[in-house]
């Protein structure tokens, strides 16, 4: 079936996509801090938003825009350093404390919107994810069954399909690793602050890297 659709040994295509989500990244971050603040429905609205962005990525890589950031430094780069200063901005929320009188309900009235927006540009902000698919398409792709939209669009698919079942595992995980670490305010405040120095961390690779 895999051959019909021109993706060239479907199992190691899948098996490649887990293990790349497998390695801990901005978004693993974000959905986990999501998650912990807002529960299983602040996690999936962050979801929802790194599967959009992740496909957005994907597709300006099926459309060669790869290959103009390529041949152009300077707006590569350029997007490099926005994106790291958006995951440090991130970063340092999650390691600067709430001011007093200000809980997450009353700046945000319906938080799911923010969970999404930020797992939304979190993926969006890194460029580097446009060359990488731009590089692991072919690897996939069987030139002599390559049946054009269709290949790019069952790979897509399968994608966002590994990346909704493995991000569940880690919702449904940190919802309940955050219940009760709700009842030790100072174990939270460390896993916040761990999840951010991750974030700034991922920040400053994306611009050396």
């Amino acid at each position: 079936m895999s051959e019909l659709l021109g993706i060239h040994d479907y199992w190691t295509f899948i098996s490649a996509v887990l293990v790349f989500l497998a390695l801990p990244g901005p978004g693993t971050f974000c959905l986990l801090a999501s998650t912990s603040r807002h529960g299983v429905r602040g996690g999936y609205a962050s979801l929802a938003g790194l599967i959009l962005g992740d496909q957005m990525l994907m597709w300006l890589a099926v459309a060669g825009v790869a290959a103009l950031l390529q041949a152009n430094p300077t707006v590569f780069h350029g997007l490099q350093y926005v994106g790291a200063a958006y995951l440090c901005y991130l970063g340092l929320m999650l390691i600067l404390p709430a001011k007093a009188g200000v809980g997450v309900s009353a700046a945000v009235p319906f938080p799911g919107a923010r969970d999404f927006a930020r797992g939304l540009l979190v993926t969006l902000v890194n460029p580097k994810a446009i060359v990488f698919y731009m590089a692991f398409f072919p690897l996939f792709i069987n030139p002599a069954t390559h049946r054009g939209l269709s290949t790019f669009v069952a790979m897509a698919l399968s994608i966002a399909v590994c990346t909704l079942l493995y991000c569940s595992l880690l919702i449904f995980a940190g919802s309940m690793l955050a219940s009760r670490l709700g009842r030790l305010p100072r174990v939270t405040l460390m896993a916040s602050r761990l999840a951010g120095m991750f974030l700034i961390g991922f920040g400053v690779k994306l611009t050396i890297g």
